[in-house]
């Protein structure tokens, strides 16, 4: 047994992955000669080939990573790392064992991420859909072969892509997501192309924008380009991320802050409830001069309501602008509309406490800022105060009904009965939301 389980390692450490770069490029090699044969060159096969031999030297360098795959297994699939060391990517510290061709990210003994750091072919993805595109246009009836050599292309890059997320290379795993899309572009790919693929390149880009402003250029260009194809992610988020684009680019060309605008008021007009795309139409227009007024807003939301009043979406999104407008008593009517509409929805309570606990704290600061001439004076602004908070009070508990493990309406609770409890009964409520909130806590 023990000779048995010696010869059992020592098989993989013999036939430890190694890159033959030699034989990659030989065959590569041999394809230029056969397509610059006339009577080769015009065959389908050749380009096929072609294909097949670009697509293998993409993906031999990493064939044998995954994501989750144990060192042990590694080591025996891939061979020991030339060196080992530390790294922090994404804010995140990694065990970093380097290879000729990627260094491979570790935690917890199992494989997280990689980067790769050489190709055999920089552009090998490219030049075998260039490939592939030339059999299919030599021969249409090769669609079934060429289709299936373009689907190991675009998941090879959609994985890079992936992979590219987790290590933080955000642009090069852009350029992979924009790659696999234009493999299923190809005309022998025979569908669509999953215009996600260019969601998820312009996203991307705009995070890498925040360090390198000329990838917003690309990203709006990919984020455009999804929409036109009738993409939208679920919250509408994709009109948030153009808008980045567009803005971040505001320095070269002013026109852009319009362009800006623009994204947001459509991505409103389709998705009201989103927070990102209402923060972003606020910032715009009270940073930058000639948007437009902020009442603006409160007239094309209102005229979205007029023509469809049972939105619960779009009085969600008008409470919101009036939040922002700091116009607490139209926000808490807005909600009161949310609430009556769907009065199971959680965050319609919630938010209706949060908003009348806002109010209070706004006129309990004007009534710090006051010299009082009389404790009765004083007095009458304090019941007026207490009066608002008391108001949060049924608002939160209906939002502890519908969710009891909500730590923050709990601690909004447990605040406002500390605050709350010399009136009657509200000592015994701050008792149970505390005990409640420390359960909930851990404490």
């Amino acid at each position: 047994m023990s000779a048995l389980a010696a010869l059992l390692l020592a098989i993989p450490a013999v036939h430890a992955q190694k890159v033959n770069k030699d034989a990659l490029l030989s065959k590569i090699e041999k394809s230029d000669a056969d397509i610059a044969d006339a009577k080769k060159g015009a065959k389908t096969a050749t380009w096929i080939n072609r294909g097949k031999a670009f697509y293998d030297a993409a993906i031999d360098p990493t064939k044998s990573l995954f994501v989750g795959i144990e060192t042990t297994m590694l080591k025996l699939t891939v061979g020991d790392p030339s060196s080992t060391g530390t790294e922090t990517l994404v804010d995140v510290p990694y065990e970093a064992w380097v290879y000729p061709y990627f260094t491979v990210y570790i935690k917890d003994n199992k494989v997280v991420t990689w980067k790769q750091t050489q190709w055999v072919v920089a552009d090998a993805p490219a030049k075998a859909i260039e490939a592939y595109n030339k059999a299919y246009e030599l021969d249409p009836k090769s669609a079934d072969k060429v289709k299936q050599g373009l689907q190991q292309i675009s998941d090879f890059c959609s994985q890079t892509g992936n992979i590219g997320i987790d290590s933080g290379n955000y642009s090069e795993a852009a350029a992979a997501y924009a790659t696999a899309y234009e493999a299923q572009s190809s005309p022998a790919y025979g569908q669509a192309p999953d215009p996600a693929l260019l969601y998820y390149a312009g996203y991307l880009l705009t995070v890498d924008g925040s360090s390198n402003p000329a990838s917003f250029v690309k990203g709006a260009e990919y984020l455009s380009k999804a929409i036109e194809q009738g993409y939208a992610d679920e919250e509408g988020n994709i009109y948030y991320y153009l808008f980045h684009c567009y803005y971040g680019q505001k320095s070269a060309d002013k026109e852009n802050v319009m362009k800006a605008k623009q994204v947001l008021l459509t991505g409103i007009e389709k998705f009201p409830k989103n927070e990102r795309i209402l923060d972003g139409l606020m910032q715009l227009y009270t940073a930058e001069e000639g948007v437009g007024d902020p009442a603006d807003l409160v007239a094309m939301i209102d005229k979205a309501i007029e023509n469809n009043p049972q939105s619960v979406d779009l009085w969600f999104g008008r409470g919101r602008i009036f939040y922002a407008l700091k116009d607490y008593d139209q926000s808490i009517e807005s909600f009161k509309k949310v609430v009556e509409l769907k009065p199971d929805l959680f965050e319609g309570s919630y938010y209706l406490g949060v908003f009348y606990t806002i109010k209070g704290d706004a006129l309990n600061k004007e009534m710090n800022e006051k010299q009082y001439s009389s404790q009765a004076a004083y007095d009458e602004d304090l019941k007026k105060v207490n009066g608002v908070y008391m108001e949060a009070l049924p608002w939160f508990e209906k939002a502890h009904e519908m969710k009891p493990e909500d730590g923050d309406t709990l601690e909004f609770l447990k605040s406002l009965c500390f605050r709350l409890r010399d009136e009657p009964g509200i000592m015994d409520k701050y008792n149970k939301y505390n005990e409640l909130y420390k359960q909930v806590k851990g404490e």
